[in-house]
Order: structure tokens, then C-alpha cells, then sequence
């Protein structure tokens, strides 16, 4: 799942605030033989924990590192622990702009009850290849994560940014966990065996000509129980620049690219590269198929637009676009907004419909710019649609933080059940603190909404 940069820096003290002062090592009751039930369950005791890239208490670590919170019923708890290159068991050494933590991705790779956690360190340099960028497997364990291993740079000589961007999934449904990276423009998917002893299986080099992968998606669009792929990547020639999705199917003897989708275009060469935005898979209109949402905030000058893709038998076919001129969407589509920023699937309201979340982070609430807000469009037989649809900002009633500019709420939205009930909180990040509005069967309610002081625990982490 693609990294977000926001347009101004977000909290940097945030991150010195999570690991000042707080606990160590959180313990649990040992886990089973069986795959981790959740991806992201690094100690095994049943609950999500929560992974981002820190500095560590102080700025002691030169290159970064990984904080992570250990989950509970209710959510994040007080327990953390982090990790950097400096620690045992980990490979390479802690340096300065190594920026290890950039991209983080989760999964029990070698099905031992423990979530293990996929680490980019993107400035990386490597036998004197500057910025060549470095992936390693961090592995859980009753403590949390311990140690790690390095996954092998396909890329040699011409290795840039290795993990730019990563996903996990089984991409050949042999019921191992598999990774797949960005590096250097093209996409590569190691497939399992990985684990602590070396990555073993093959990998598969994802490429094509005028196409720069910048990010990716995993999750199961088709009924086949392989999870497939989508690479967003840069399309620029003489005439344009765009951006567009390309579908990879999984398989068991080999993946399969397929069709690309276009989210945006810009007449002339000029403009920015890594145009193609957030993204996730989820079955919006209950039929069995999963769906690609991708947001682009990059379109018609930064107004933005959401795409959604839907899931058929042999993949995506129809496709819908979403703005803040969708009929039953609150707001219009002005310079800057941003729609799309982020995006977040989940079930809000139970009725088995997975649901989105959109940020809109350069908003314009009463004069106040950048304040930012979120939509939760809901799905239906349909698909999604803006009816019924909901909106918060700070000048919403019952959402807790003062109204102010540059506040960039929805810089970063989830929808997660942390509470378990079946139905997915929205987790709404801005620029100082964030919110945890509740799900309940009537969608998104403001009754028992919380600040997080420290939103970034969950907001900037792992998983969607």
C-alpha cells in the first residue's frame, strides 16, 4: 500500500511522543502452529498491533526505525516497542537518511502464529550504489518483533528505492505469504517460501514499456482464492503524462497481467511523477468479487477524483468515477482539495457492504484552508454511491478539535474494527491530532467520539 507525503510536515513530534516515556516489550500466551489470524498480530495474544516509522525516543536512531503499539480490545495500548537497524538480529546498521520504515507491510510469513512485518529502508545504499534501497522481514515472536532477514535485491546495479512500495498476499494460492516490492519503475513478487533462514522462492519481474510502478495493491478481485495485484505507475510520453492501474492476476503457475485503467492525464510532459494515489480491494456491492478503489488527488489541479474498478470473473471491468460533484457528496470540487488523498475500506454499518472512507485534506471549511475533512460513501447492490453518504470536519457537531487551517484532517483515514463488534470504526488523521469516530448499524456516529493525541500509532502504520 502506497506511503502518503503530505503537503506540509505532519506532527514530527508525534512520533518523539509515542516512544518517550512509554513501557517495552509486551508480552502474550505463546501462539498456535496455525497462520496468524491477523497479518499484523506481531505477539500472537489475538489483537492488531500497530506499526510506523519512527525516529525513536529523542532522535536516537540516525536512519529510523519501526515503533510499534501493541493492540488490546479496545485498541492501541500503552505497551511499544521499536526497532531499527541497530537492533539485534537486524541486518545493516543504523546510518543517517537511511530512512528505514519508509514503507511497511505485514504478514505471517512463515505461518508460525505471528505476524511478521516487511521493512523498507529506501535510501539504503549498497555496495556503493547509492539510495539502491533495502527490504527486510522483521519476525514476530511472543515479544514482539525479533530480528530479521534481508530479501535479496533482484534489481543488481540498476536497484533504486528498492520497496518503495509493498504488498503482501498469495499470489499463487499455495497458502504461503508471498511479497511483492517496487524498485527502480518495475514491480517484483517474491513468492514463498520466506523465512528466517532466506526468501527462497522465485520471483516474477513485473514490466512494461512507458509504465513507471510507483505503488501497489494487493487483495482477491477474482473468486480464485489467489490474491492479485495492481500496479499504479507513471505513463509519460511526448504528448502527455498520466497515471495508470494495471491489473495482475494471481496463479498458480505464473501471474498474469491484464488490463490497465486510466486515473488521470495531463496534456504536455511536464508536471509530477508518482501521480497515482492510495488505493485498496473490497467488495462494495456484495457479489463475491472484489473491487479496486484508487484515489488520484492529483487530478484537474489537484481538485482530485476516486476511481473505482469492479470486480468480475476474469477481473475488473465496469468502472466508476467518483468527485465532490457525485450527486449526494458534500461540497464541490475546488483547486487544491485533494479528494481522494486517502482512502479506506470497511464494513461501517454491518449490513455485510464494504463501505469507504475518502479524505479530502486540502478542504476549505469557513475560510479556513487546508482544514480538511472526510466522506464514507456506503456500498450497496449497486456499488457505491453518494446516497446516504456522510461528512466530517471539525466544524461538524460532535467531532472533537478546534476548527483551523492547515489542520489537514483526513490527510490519512482508516476503517478498522478495533473494538470487534462487526463494525469498522473511521480513524481520521490530522496534522496535530486525530479522531476515532465509532460504526454503528446507522453508518458513522459522533456518540463516544475520541481524540488521538497520538493518531499516527494507527493512521500512518501498517494496514488498511
Amino acid at each position: 500500500m502506497r506511503r502518503l507525503r503530505s503537503r506540509t510536515t505532519l506532527a514530527t513530534a508525534t512520533a518523539v511522543a509515542l516512544t518517550a516515556g512509554l513501557l517495552g516489550l509486551a508480552t502474550a500466551a505463546p501462539a498456535t502452529a496455525a497462520a496468524a489470524k491477523y497479518a499484523d498480530d506481531f505477539n500472537g495474544d489475538g489483537y492488531r498491533d500497530y506499526a510506523v516509522a519512527s525516529y525513536g525516543p529523542d532522535y536516537e536512531s540516525k536512519g529510523g526505525g519501526v515503533q510499534v503499539t501493541f493492540g488490546t480490545k479496545s485498541g492501541p495500548g500503552t505497551k511499544t516497542q521499536f526497532v531499527d537497524q541497530s537492533s539485534p538480529g537486524v541486518p545493516g546498521s543504523d546510518e543517517a537518511g537511511d530512512m528505514f520504515g519508509d514503507a511497511l507491510a505485514a504478514a505471517d510469513f512463515n505461518a508460525d502464529g505471528y505476524g511478521d512485518l516487511a521493512v523498507t529502508a529506501l535510501n539504503e545504499d549498497v555496495a556503493g550504489s547509492s539510495n539502491a534501497g533495502a527490504v527486510t522481514v522483521l519476525w514476530g515472536s511472543p515479544k514482539g518483533l525479533s530480528g530479521g532477514t534481508a530479501v535479496p535485491n533482484k534489481a543488481g546495479k540498476n536497484s533504486y528505492h528498492m520497496g518503495s512500495d509493498l504488498a503482501t498476499g498469495d499470489f499463487n494460492g499455495d497458502g504461503k505469504k508471498d511479497l511483492a516490492l517496487v524498485n527502480a519503475g518495475k514491480a517484483y513478487v517474491y513468492r514463498g517460501s520466506i523465512g528466517k533462514s532466506g526468501v527462497r522462492g522465485s520471483v516474477t519481474t513485473l514490466d512494461k514499456t512507458a509504465f513507471d510502478a510507483t505503488a501497489l495493491i494487493a487483495g482477491k478481485v477474482t473468486k480464485d482464492g489467489k490474491t492479485d495485484l495492481v500496479v499504479i505507475g507513471d505513463v509519460v510520453t511526448d504528448k502527455y503524462i498520466a497515471s495508470d492501474a494495471w491489473f495482475v492476476k494471481g496463479g498458480s503457475a505464473k501471474l498474469y497481467p491484464g488490463k490497465s485503467l486510466r486515473l488521470e492525464s495531463q496534456t504536455g510532459n511536464g508536471g509530477t511523477t508518482e501521480r497515482g494515489g492510495d488505493g485498496v480491494i473490497a467488495d462494495f456491492d456484495k457479489d463475491g468479487y472484489g473491487d479496486i478503489a484508487i484515489g488520484t488527488p492529483i487530478h484537474s489541479k489537484l481538485r482530485g477524483r476516486v476511481s473505482v474498478w469492479y470486480g468480475a470473473s476474469a477481473g475488473p471491468g465496469t468502472s466508476a468515477r467518483f468527485t465532490q460533484s457525485t450527486t449526494g457528496l458534500t461540497g464541490s470540487p475546488e483547486a487544491y482539495d485533494e479528494f481522494g488523498g486517502s482512502v479506506s475500506a470497511g464494513d461501517v454499518n454491518g449490513d455485510g457492504y464494504k463501505d469507504l472512507a475518502v479524505g479530502v485534506p486540502g478542504e476549505s471549511v469557513k475560510g479556513k484552508e487546508y482544514a480538511g475533512g472526510v466522506h464514507v460513501l456506503y456500498g450497496r447492490s449497486s456499488g457505491l454511491t453518494g446516497k446516504n453518504s456522510q461528512w466530517f470536519d471539525r466544524d461538524t457537531a460532535g467531532v472533537p478539535g478546534a476548527l483551523k487551517a492547515d489542520d489537514q484532517l483526513g490527510y490519512t483515514v482508516r476503517l478498522r474494527d478495533t473494538n470487534r463488534d462487526g463494525k469498522a470504526d473511521l480513524y481520521i488523521g490530522g496534522s496535530a491530532s486525530g479522531v476515532r469516530l465509532l460504526g454503528s448499524s446507522k453508518g458513522v456516529t459522533k456518540t463516544g467520539a475520541t481524540t488521538l493525541e497520538y493518531e499516527d500509532v494507527v493512521l500512518r502504520g501498517t494496514l488498511q
